[in-house]
């Protein structure tokens, strides 16, 4: 293991981090995108410090072939919108690029700055960029040109003692973010590392701090957690840590009413670790939704009556997740063709029809004479030509 060290203030040289080479990290370089090696080798080609960063290290280091690998850099968003073309800048309080390589998607982040605390948008260099990064497992920098991990913070020796450990005081890290109470249990869940009794007895006291946070952030954790291969395991973990009620509460209240739904739910999370389970949002959701929907169907209303009801009671339960209708729609429709009844477009517009109220009385004559003048003030088309 070599050492990587700054200039102190005092002149001296002081160690800032442990670099480990490909024998001691153990990274099989197969499983690394060729695609996140092209991203980072040519910003390094144009004199920027850049690495593959955060869970997809971890993943790697665990032996576990990453689905995305993120960047960070030293370059500006705008100077990586110059490199690549094929990318575009997102964000407006802290931006970042995305490249894109046809359907695939690599997010490249600017070091941040802990010029103005931990929850500063401004940029910096890397050394600031790893203190604002939340659990140690996840502050590991790999460098794919020459293979070695960069570790300031200890975080190779947590995952060897498989253990989660904060980077950001306990005072703070879920005031600044709530959400990472969410990641630190997924972690554990889908790592089998165990959470120090500190961190565990602080996401007890202040899980009330997950009401703040916005649908959308939430939505976004609940898609993470369906599109993971250990769905079921992060799901059991969160609802024992009383969480799940802030992702799901509607799924959280049944589990813990009804006991046979809580197997039968979590059964349908199972189905989502399997290989091979399409990674689309509609049928991921279609677990999220499925045992509730067994149970408040009633087969004996019409196809197109049962579909209204039947998405209007998905979509609620699911809520504060506001996903699109589309979606939900796929979903709602796989779960009447595990029942072997197939949703048409007609049944659908016949919904429509039905579901548009008629109008009646003063209000109705009301609408239908703003109708008629509407009409009336049409202008008239041209005359017809002049017969000869």
């Amino acid at each position: 293991m070599r050492f990587r060290y700054s200039t102190g203030e005092n002149g001296k040289p002081v160690r800032k981090a442990a670099v480990y080479t490909r024998d001691e990290h153990g990274i099989n370089f197969s499983d690394v995108d060729p695609e996140a090696v092209s991203v980072v080798e040519r910003l390094k080609a144009f004199g920027f410090e850049t690495y593959i960063v955060g869970g997809a290290v971890r993943d790697l280091i665990l032996g576990k072939k990453p689905k995305d690998f993120d960047i960070a850099s030293e370059a500006s968003p705008t100077r990586i919108k110059k490199i690549f073309r094929n990318s575009r800048i997102i964000g407006r309080r802290f931006r970042l690029v995305h490249v894109y390589f046809g359907p695939r998607i690599f997010e490249v982040s600017t070091f941040r700055s802990m010029r103005d605390g931990p929850t500063s948008n401004t940029f910096g260099d890397i050394e600031e960029d790893v203190r604002r990064r939340d659990f140690t497992l996840n502050a590991l920098f790999y460098d794919p040109g020459q293979q070695i991990v960069v570790d300031f913070v200890g975080g190779m020796k947590d995952i060897r003692e498989k253990r989660i450990r904060p980077i950001i005081p306990l005072a703070s890290i879920f005031r600044d973010d709530p959400v990472r109470m969410i990641r630190a249990v997924k972690y554990g869940a889908a790592t089998g590392f165990r959470l120090p009794l500190t961190l565990k007895w602080k996401i007890k006291t202040q899980s009330s701090l997950l009401k703040s946070v916005s649908p959308s952030r939430l939505t976004e954790e609940i898609f993470k957690i369906i599109h993971s291969s250990q769905a079921a395991e992060i799901v059991e973990a969160l609802d024992r840590f009383e969480l799940y009620g802030y992702l799901q509460p509607a799924a959280a209240a049944l589990m813990r009413e009804n006991a046979d739904f809580r197997v039968r739910y979590l059964r349908s999370m199972a189905v989502l670790n399997k290989p091979g389970f399409k990674n689309l949002n509609g049928e991921r959701m279609a677990a999220l939704i499925y045992d509730y929907l067994e149970d408040i169907t009633d087969w004996e209303r019409g196809i197109a009556e049962n579909y209204r009801i039947t998405f209007a009671a998905a979509r609620q339960f699911v809520l504060p997740m506001n996903p699109p209708r589309f979606e939900l729609d796929h979903a709602v429709r796989l779960f009447f063709a595990a029942h072997g009844i197939t949703i048409k477009r007609s049944h659908i517009l016949d919904l429509g029809k039905a579901a548009a109220p008629a109008r009646e009385g003063a209000e109705g004559r009301a609408a239908g004479e703003r109708r008629r003048r509407r009409r009336g003030k049409r202008r008239p088309g041209p005359p017809p030509p002049a017969e000869t």
